[in-house]
């Protein structure tokens, strides 16, 4: 226990010690460019946009989960009642409410479409009305049935007090990916705000919030809020778990050019 609380500690203070670095060196959290300018910025490199950024972002602060370890992430358990996934959709049957009732707080979850695919349908946890990117549900589809699913859920510490603070706007973060990491012709499907964190071997972690912006290839990224540093990882490898490849991390987007990801 004590371990687990240093870690986290030592954590906490390395990202906040790497958001006023990234402030110091030029990472503004004010919006630096227009709507035009991003406008323009899509068109030389003749990238489409289809979803609509918010333009007033609420404060938000790094909030500390702890992971129900009775829930084991990786493992795929089978329901009992077998529905269609429209049926878990609708409203009001008594076999939904069956079906709920064997997934633990599925109450809780929210289904996630732009990381959904043929078979798998992800639900991720909310914060409020905030996703935790990394913490989902994964209902599998067999011969059109929702038949199994894999879980993980976690509790916010409320003991652990952080204070809100002003983040990147949308404008900036598609901006800074357009101009050092996509490739001309991309397609931006998403862009979304939402709370993300790094695999640790710790059971109490730190999620801090992110943007995150899905590409039609199939590329997701997620540009930290505070401080505009970008990672592309993996959509389906559920928080605390790690994929078949590390997620790579880079420097702050908007405080360098960096090399555009082909």
């Amino acid at each position: 226990m004590i371990a687990s609380f240093l870690l986290l500690n030592m954590i906490l203070g390395f990202q906040l010690w790497s958001t006023n670095r990234s402030n110091q060196t030029g990472v503004s959290l004010d919006p630096s460019s227009t709507v035009e300018d991003l406008n323009r910025a899509l068109r030389n490199k003749n990238i489409r946009l289809t979803d609509e950024l918010p333009s007033d972002p609420p404060k938000l602060k790094v909030i500390t989960v702890k992971y129900d370890d009775s829930i084991k992430p990786g493992e795929e358990k089978t329901l009992k009642t077998p529905i269609y996934m429209s049926a878990l959709l609708g409203k009001g049957a008594s076999k939904e409410v069956q079906t709920l009732s064997e997934i633990p707080n599925f109450t809780m979850y929210q289904l996630d479409s732009a990381i959904s695919r043929d078979g798998i349908y992800v639900f991720s946890q909310l914060y409020g009305k905030i996703p935790l990117f990394d913490v989902m549900v994964e209902l599998n589809e067999k011969n059109g049935e929702i038949t199994s699913y894999r879980q993980a859920f976690v509790e916010v510490e409320s003991e652990v007090e952080q204070t809100e603070q002003k983040m990147i706007s949308a404008q900036l973060a598609v901006r800074s990916l357009v101009d050092n990491y996509l490739s001309d012709g991309s397609i931006i499907t998403e862009v979304r705000l939402g709370y993300h964190g790094q695999p640790y071997n710790s059971q109490t972690q730190p999620m801090y919030p992110h943007w995150r912006v899905t590409i039609d290839n199939g590329d997701i990224y997620y540009l930290q809020a505070f401080n505009g540093a970008v990672e592309k990882g993996a959509a389906l490898t559920p928080f605390g778990l790690k994929g078949d490849g590390e997620a790579s991390t880079a420097s702050p987007a908007t405080g360098a050019k960096n090399t555009p990801k082909k």
